[in-house]
């Protein structure tokens, strides 16, 4: 299939399922076309299965705001021409479902029926999506799509919730490449942390849902009973907070800010427990991430977390914001080799169930549907 892939092209969760999922596709045999205003973070290598094309906007003074919805709608309109793409998936309602509905009724008019599957990820829907400005544009573009689908069951139920759908949602999960054998055997620990050290990570874009300054305060009661190091990965409004609340608890020697990373596993390959504390998660691919390089999860039960982070199995769960709760569940994995290597073979398990593998042939079915479906009514 000819497939073309629209997303922000970013470390955000949406853009990097994006990227994966594509790069999964193109590796089965597909052509993919990915459609944004730049290169997808993830997306290091092209080849001959996989092309990027640029939107680009034009600036103008008479826009206090260029109007990129209007050139990816017509990016979109191109690409579909000259490569004779057959479906059309956007990752976040906004803009990307709009304007591809836009470009689907450019592309009718020329007698040119292409299907769109949109998939929500999260803050599209919950937080962005839901204000009254953009609410009935986004509720128009998902039941004017013809194949809908979320990362989890609890954003499924979120969205028929908020929005008044009427199309089917389709839970597929985010998914992960699950390596053949366990990817830290060889990991040189010592470059991180000290032989008895524990090392703790945090994956995030370090804004307020994420609730970082949580993680400093698990992390504080941690390093209090046991010797250990605190890895925060990522950038965003947050930082600078979280800075001065390790200086506060004189910690900040214990703590290192990474920034924004394209080697996230090799840091996992250091990391003992992974912290993900979230207000909101539709569903938790950074934790997803951890579990699958045998990395335990200590997380809220927001969103979609539950479906992910197994309690008791993968990690544990806590109500938003207990801290005391959460740093109690990291010492008892933390408290012995013995326990942290029973968690860390049981959060591969947990993960194996998201595996690229089993995941990806889930949009290939839609993918096949919809282009049928596409057949029977022109």
């Amino acid at each position: 299939m000819k497939i073309a892939i629209v997303c922000y092209p970013t470390f955000g969760g949406s853009g990097v399922v994006a990227t994966e999922l594509g790069l999964a596709l193109a590796e089965k045999g597909h052509e993919i076309h990915f459609i944004t205003y730049k290169q997808p973070v993830r997306l290091e290598l092209l080849s001959k299965n996989i092309h990027f094309h640029e939107v680009s906007v034009p600036v103008y003074p008479l826009f206090h705001y260029q109007p990129y919805e209007l050139a990816l709608s017509s990016k979109l309109v191109d690409m579909v021409k000259l490569h004779k793409i057959e479906v059309l998936h956007v990752h976040y309602a906004i803009p990307h479902a709009y304007a591809g509905y836009m470009a689907k009724k450019i592309l009718a008019e020329e007698n040119i029926h292409i299907p769109m599957v949109t998939t929500l990820h999260g803050t599209d829907i919950t937080l962005v999506g839901n204000h009254p400005f953009y609410k009935p544009a986004v509720t128009f573009s998902i039941n004017n799509s013809d194949v809908v689908t979320s990362v989890s069951k609890s954003l499924k139920d979120d969205t028929l919730h908020l929005f008044d759908i009427k199309k089917e949602i389709h839970v597929v999960p985010n998914f992960i490449d699950i390596p053949d054998k366990k990817p830290f055997t060889d990991c040189q620990r010592d470059m991180m942390a000290s032989k008895e050290e524990r090392i703790i990570t945090h994956v995030s874009n370090l804004r307020e849902v994420k609730r970082v300054k949580d993680v400093v305060e698990v992390f504080d009661r941690i390093q209090k009973k046991i010797p250990a190091k605190l890895i925060i990965v990522g950038e965003g409004p947050e930082r600078e907070a979280c800075e001065r609340l390790c200086s506060k608890k004189g910690i900040e020697e214990k703590v290192l800010f990474l920034g924004n990373s394209n080697e996230i596993d090799k840091i996992l390959c250091f990391t003992d427990l992974f912290i993900l504390p979230s207000e909101k998660e539709s569903f938790g691919l950074a934790a997803l991430e951890a579990m699958a390089c045998g990395v335990p999860v200590i997380s809220s039960n927001a969103g979609g977390l539950p479906e992910v982070n197994i309690n008791g199995v993968s990690g544990f769960l806590s109500d938003v914001g207990n801290v005391d709760e959460m740093a109690e569940n990291a010492l008892i994995i933390l408290a012995s080799d013995e326990s942290l290597n029973k968690f860390k073979n049981q959060a591969i398990e947990a993960a194996m169930v998201y595996d690229t593998k089993k995941i990806v042939p889930l949009y290939e079915k839609l993918y096949k549907a919809a282009i049928q479906q596409k057949g029977t009514t022109n």
